[in-house]
């Protein structure tokens, strides 16, 4: 196996790591979760740049690759949806699964008539805003909790720290409606240019 393949090995573990320590509500597991995740969107950077330049695309690598990062990203925002410093609603939660579960079956119709699809632009876009929002707000999340346990007790009370949470909220909402739309729209690009490819695998 070569090293992009290993790469995304990797990633998939690390979701798979991700998802048991956001399971823990703690600041330690919280922030080891977040070393994870850097790590394993790291990863998701290199293992094509490597592919690329060494030559070494394989079809194994073209099927785990969306799979690795729709394990990371859909455990991250079920994990995150938990949060309750932050504000997202299922219904995105349920459009990226869906959109996500279109396209795994998409691909698969395809590759059972040996046609691989690999991720696109757009395909590739909406990874990297799921992983920016996870990573943006995961941050903001740990620091109101830091800052919650600091000003336990605190007299007189710091109304900064509401008015701090109140920001990250709603700056969370709208942040995951942008990046629900954009994930919709990568999979409404997807299957409208690769129609014909999909249809010729159902044919088979």
């Amino acid at each position: 196996m070569n090293l992009p393949n290993r790469l995304t090995l990797a990633r998939f573990v690390m979701a798979l790591a991700f998802v048991a320590l956001m399971s823990f509500h703690h600041y330690n597991t919280y922030l080891t979760a977040y070393v994870v995740f850097t790590a394993a969107a790291i990863t998701d950077f290199y293992d094509g740049k490597i592919a690329r330049a060494r030559g070494q695309i394989t079809s194994f690598g073209k099927l785990l690759d969306p799979v690795a990062d729709k394990v990371l990203v859909i455990g991250a925002l079920i994990m995150l949806k938990d949060i309750p410093y932050l504000w997202i609603p299922g219904w995105t939660v349920v459009a990226i699964i869906a959109r996500e579960f279109m396209i795994t079956g998409a691909r698969s119709l395809a590759a059972s008539d040996g046609l691989i699809i690999g991720a696109n632009w757009w395909g590739k876009t909406k990874t990297v805003t799921q992983l920016v929002y996870v990573f943006v707000f995961l941050l903001l999340a740990m620091v109101a909790h830091v800052w919650e346990l600091y000003e336990v007790g605190a007299t007189p009370p710091d109304h900064s720290l509401a008015l701090f949470r109140t920001i990250v909220r709603h700056a969370s909402l709208w942040a995951i409606v942008l990046v629900t739309s954009i994930t919709i729209y990568s999979g409404a690009q997807f299957l409208w240019v690769n129609w014909r490819t999909i249809q010729s695998g159902e044919r088979s």
